[in-house]
């Protein structure tokens, strides 16, 4: 499927890489279908994907890997809210938060409270809110990325 976007232009999106969000995203539960793309010509910084609505070319959000920001991260989920992605496998569990970088980026932040999980088999998703009541929607994280950064530097 082509598929436009404000990011990316108009991109060949091929039908596996179509993730159905049944109940939509919080905010936005009328659209349904969306893909995670990454800008390859900045392969570098991979860790930072595109979460792009399908229906709706200017709504892109970025996306991150939570465990790359706490490695303990593991929200607690109501099992209703994962029964509409299938049956569930770790294996098959992709688990992604949304990023605010505002102008200032040391200002940049995830949310860990609404994570975005997806079940890589069936190609369902779900943002579902996290019972833990030690997640923030606003999880400060430019020091920890930037400390990453550094250290793969060798500084």
């Amino acid at each position: 499927m082509v598929a436009k976007t404000k990011l990316f232009g108009e991109i060949d999106i091929n039908d596996e890489k179509v993730i159905l969000f049944e109940q939509g995203l919080i905010g936005f539960e009328n659209l349904k279908k969306f893909a995670i793309l990454f800008d390859a010509d900045h392969a570098d910084q991979r860790n930072i994907s595109w979460l792009q609505s399908l229906e709706e070319p200017t709504l892109a959000f970025p996306i991150i890997d939570p465990f790359l920001i706490r490695e303990d991260y593991n929200p607690e989920i109501e099992d209703s809210g994962l029964a509409t992605l299938g049956d569930l496998k770790e294996e098959d569990l992709n688990v992604l938060v949304t990023l605010s970088v505002p102008k200032d980026i040391k200002q940049m932040s995830c949310n860990l409270k609404a994570p975005i999980i997806i079940n890589v088999e069936t190609r369902k998703g779900a943002q579902l809110i996290a019972e833990n009541n030690d997640y923030p929607i606003k999880y400060y994280i430019y020091d920890i990325l930037d400390a990453k950064r550094q250290k793969k530097e060798g500084r």
